[in-house]
């Protein structure tokens, strides 16, 4: 009997027939996420509304020893939420509203189903601003967001899912409901718990509702966009803006190949005589923001910039902002197989970092655009290949390692936002080290003994 034949019948008793899939078809969608050249079919696809759903859902996987992998939307980059062979898949994107929004303690409770746009909107609505954008943030789910503690285009300012995190409920593999956090803005109570399950990729407990933290939303904004004809002067220009104590919420960056596919999907009316392209955005109190527009102007000026554009309203800004938006959409047109990595160095080190990418392009005759969050060193190195030409693979697996190591040799790290998942485990020994490694695994082990929860992630 095949491992979903024994279970079928207590997960379609648990959360309703109409609520279980597991017909080959039915799963299919299922046996991937948003990591290329990955895929494993589950055995089942349960999708949980409630708490108390989810720990009968746990506790009939450690009675049987079932794997079980959490899923949202499935936009992960890493292979977080790839099924193991025969596993569950436990979908948690019916668990979707938004519980409270608390407009005196500045605080949003909401399910792990809600998507990272309708908490953006909701906190909007009420004048209120919930900063992490991560680049699908139209379909990513919080649950995703806090178990991959994702980033985006404000982290430079605002900071990313973990700084907005105040609250927790989740389910252990023992199938027991565990609260951490609550609305105060100091709590020093024991353990800081939250902090170990936000990024933990699924492999310590289900996450089933989460606190956010909300600020007031900035009065002004201002975009605009600069080239140069070298990445070096892009980096100077973010260098001298930094020492300029101008923190702005948004610093990214485009190279030559990123930009003409920005403008050959998006046609925004870029520039295509340039080197590198700069998205900044200042955002907050109106006079601050004139002022802090013009010194960036300025500084872009002095280095050498070929060209500035400055948004005159908000149709203009969501123009200009659309150029780094829609980047990672617009390298996808180009070849069969689109793979985004996320290697992040220090911010003094980028401008090195993305020449050493372009020469490990040249070595291994790959193609690879790179954009990014030039304010963080967050470097985005996206190949464009094909999973079917078996030796350009190769190639590719040869290059990533590469561009990981030089990463760690510049005091950076292999992930800034997408996690370690199935991608990048074979990384973390070098840059984490003995030390952390074992302390990961005996946590890992003391919450989940039988080892259900996302078994094979992150490491062995």
């Amino acid at each position: 009997m095949a491992l979903a034949d024994k279970i079928l019948p207590e997960l379609k008793r648990i959360v309703g027939a109409e609520n279980v899939f597991a017909t080959p078809e039915d799963l299919i969608p299922y046996s991937f996420d948003g990591t290329a050249a990955l895929q494993q079919m589950p055995g089942v696809v349960a999708f949980a509304t409630t708490s108390g759903q989810v720990g009968s859902i746990l506790k009939l996987a450690n009675e049987t020893r079932t794997a079980v992998v959490t899923r949202g939307s499935g936009t992960g980059l890493s292979g977080g939420s790839l099924p193991s062979p025969g596993c569950i898949v436990l979908c948690t994107v019916k668990m979707d509203k938004i519980l409270e929004l608390d407009r005196a303690n500045l605080t949003m409770l909401v399910e792990p189903g809600v998507t990272t746009l309708q908490v953006a909107d909701a906190a909007s609505a009420a004048g209120l601003f919930y900063p992490p954008d991560p680049g699908s943030m139209k379909i990513s789910t919080l649950g995703g967001n806090v178990a991959e503690n994702s980033g985006g285009l404000r982290g430079l300012k605002y900071g990313v899912t973990r700084n907005y995190v105040m609250g927790l409920e989740l389910v252990l593999p023992s199938s027991e409901v565990l609260w951490t956090g609550n609305k105060c803005v100091k709590d020093v109570a024991g353990y800081s718990l939250k902090d170990l399950f936000i990024g933990s990729e699924g492999t310590l407990g289900v996450i089933t509702k989460i606190l956010l933290r909300l600020i007031p939303k900035p009065q002004a904004k201002k975009t605009m966009v600069a080239t140069f004809a070298q990445m070096d002067r892009a980096a100077e220009a973010v260098s001298a803006i930094i020492a300029a104590q101008i923190i702005p919420c948004t610093l990214e960056f485009l190279d030559r190949l990123t930009i003409h596919c920005v403008e050959d999907y998006a046609r925004i009316g870029l520039p295509l005589d340039c080197e590198a392209l700069l998205l900044m955005e200042t955002d907050g109190h109106p006079a601050v923001v004139t002022e802090e527009a013009a010194q960036m102007e300025r500084i872009c000026r002095d280095k050498g910039c070929l060209e500035i554009r400055v948004a005159v309203d908000e149709a203009e800004a969501v123009k200009l902002a659309s150029a780094r938006r829609t980047a990672f959409s617009a390298l996808a047109r180009v070849s069969p197989t689109t793979i985004l990595e996320d290697a992040t160095v220090p911010r003094s080190e980028l401008a090195g970092m993305i020449r050493f990418v372009e020469a490990v392009a040249r070595k291994y005759k790959l193609r690879i655009g790179t954009f990014g969050h030039m304010g963080d060193g967050n470097l985005h190195p996206t190949f464009l290949t094909d999973e079917r030409n078996q030796e350009e693979m190769r190639r590719v697996e040869e290059a990533f390692k590469e561009i990981f190591e030089q990463a760690i040799r510049l005091g950076g790290t292999i992930t800034g936002e997408h996690g370690v998942g199935l991608a990048k485990k074979s990384f973390l020994p070098r840059f984490a080290g003995d030390a952390q490694m074992r302390v990961m695994r005996e946590l890992r082990r003391a919450l989940d003994p039988n080892g259900i929860l996302n078994p094979g992630k992150m490491f062995d």
